[in-house]
């Protein structure tokens, strides 16, 4: 048996570094603006063009727009992959990178989001590099600390938004690469 105490900032990072480094993100190499923008559904929300969307709102600061709605409908929305990105990126990791971590402040609103899936995926990697850098940050006494009031459970500890932002990760784009998956079957020629 092991004498060393256990690291617990490493297990918590290791669950999601391993299921990125060596199961999602070569599964995202290659991502096509067709795929990344695909709707296999009509009325799909997306990320469009400013201008371009019929959902209740549309939030983003640049050329490019998410598609919303408050109340969120029932049944949910079907969403792309540019959605579920735009989703990841600013929801799970922008927001939080902001919030804990001293990165630019960040929103659903103000966001630039990408036209593009190669612009897509530099935002998620830079997203995913500031998040395991502020939790390696955090040590074992900062998974400690109560998160505050910019959560919605502001005495949980930080160890608990840890375990819910990977499991938001791993959740979401395992979507994507399922999206991927449904794309290339729907779409590939007959033999």
């Amino acid at each position: 048996m092991d004498a060393h105490p256990l690291d617990w900032n490493r297990t918590l990072r290791e669950q999601w570094e391993f299921h990125w480094n060596h199961q999602l993100r070569a599964r995202l190499d290659g991502l096509t603006d067709e795929e990344y923008f695909w709707s296999p559904v009509p009325d799909a929300w997306s990320v469009r063009p400013r201008g371009a969307s019929a959902a209740p709102v549309q939030a983003g600061a640049g050329d490019f727009t998410i598609d919303f709605a408050f109340p969120q409908p029932v049944p949910a929305a079907f969403t792309t992959i540019a959605w579920r990105l735009g989703h990841v990126i600013v929801g799970v990791l922008a927001v939080r990178n902001a919030a804990h971590f001293g990165a630019p402040p960040a929103s659903y609103e103000t966001w630039e989001y990408a036209g593009s899936a190669a612009t897509a995926l530099d935002q998620l990697d830079t997203q995913v590099e500031r998040w395991l850098t502020g939790v390696r940050a955090l040590g074992e006494d900062g998974l400690r600390v109560p998160v505050g009031d910019k959560e919605p459970y502001p005495e949980a500890p930080m160890a608990d938004l840890v375990l819910h932002i990977h499991r938001e990760l791993i959740h979401h784009l395992s979507e994507v690469c399922l999206l991927r998956d449904l794309h290339l079957h729907t779409n590939r020629p007959l033999p």
